[in-house]
Parts: C-alpha cells; structure tokens; sequence
C-alpha cells in the first residue's frame, strides 16, 4: 500500500529538547543493534511498571513499543517505474479447497509487480477468514503488498519486489505465507510455494 507523506505536525519545537531527542534516536539505534532487528515485544506489566515510575500514560507506551516492534513496516516503499514487460506465468497450486494462481510478473526497470489470485467457494462470507498474504523471496530481495481486492471468495493481489526480479524465473522461489495480523504477525501455517526449476 502506498504511504501518504509525513507533514510536520506544526512549527513549533522547544529546542531544548534537541539533546533529548537525539539520545533518544541513538538509544533507538544501539536497541535495534542489540536485538538484531527482532526486539519483540515487551510485558504489559513491565510497560505498565514504567509508565507509573516515569508519569507516563500506558497506552501511549503501548503504541510507542507496538511501532518499534514493526520497524520494517516504516521502510522506504518503491514505487515501480519504467515499465520493461509482461511475464505471462499462469501456474497454480491447489490447497485447502482454494487454487491460488501466480498469474504473472510486471517488469519494471527499478522492481517487479508480483499478481496473485486466489479463487475459492465461500457463498457464506462469515466462513471466510480475513488474514494476510506475505511473499517471501530469496535473500536480497524485499517484497510488499502493493494492492488487493476480494469479494464472494475470490482475492486478488499485488506484491512490488525490489530489486526487479530477472527475467528468466529458473531458480526463484515464490513463497506466500499467511498470517493473522499484518506486518508477519500471527503465521496461521498456510504456506503456499511456487518454484521454478
């Protein structure tokens, strides 16, 4: 999905804090580092024991943790550009009463649009789970969900993935895992794999 740019909130700042702000970025930095990206979360007890010792308010300590938890949702999005071609794929897989078919690729100069349908019978849309599709590439690559649409049981998506993937396919793997919470949060199990050999 494309982010809308940031506006500076308002013209007012107390440069008093400048010192402050800045620690806070380096002790960003240095929790990043120490995690190894993978920080986790912590205890509500915990959150709730600083917020009193410090006069904070809870929730606002809650939501700060819950964005540093999902730092990699904050990286720089790519926008396709310079439209190259078209790889027609048209392979399917089948699974759990569903057929999920990786249609084909757009090729952009700087990225690719990776397209994903899934058809399935859900007259009943209450039997429906509403989860969220992830692709996964090989290492070096980064994908994100660009587009989607769903209605009586058929979806369809869009993944960008950077850098642009090659033309020849022989050797790429396609995996799109399903989670219950977006950002990769909640695997449910269901792991859908397309491999070209």
């Amino acid at each position: 999905m494309r982010r809308l740019p940031m506006e500076r909130p308002t013209d007012h700042y107390d440069a008093r804090l400048f010192k402050i702000d800045e620690q806070i970025c380096a002790l960003l930095e240095e929790r990043r580092e120490i995690s190894n990206h993978n920080p986790g979360y912590p205890p509500f007890k915990s959150i709730e024991s600083w917020a009193d010792r410090y006069h904070l308010y809870p929730d606002l300590l809650k939501s700060l943790f819950g964005m540093l938890m999902n730092e990699e949702g904050y990286l720089p999005a790519v926008e396709p550009t310079g439209f190259r071609k078209h790889l027609p794929v048209l392979r399917c897989v089948e699974q759990d009463n569903q057929v999920y078919t990786l249609t084909g690729i757009r090729q952009y100069e700087n990225a690719s649009v990776v397209n994903l349908s899934i058809h399935g019978d859900f007259r009943d849309e209450a039997q429906r789970n509403h989860t969220h599709l992830e692709l996964e590439l090989d290492e070096g690559y980064r994908s994100h969900i660009d587009q989607g649409a769903s209605t009586g049981g058929n979806a369809a998506y869009g993944f960008v993935v950077s850098p642009a993937l090659p033309d020849d396919l022989n050797g790429i793997t396609f995996v799109f895992r399903e989670y219950e919470r977006p950002l990769k949060r909640k695997p449910t199990g269901m792991e859908i794999v397309f491999r070209f050999e």
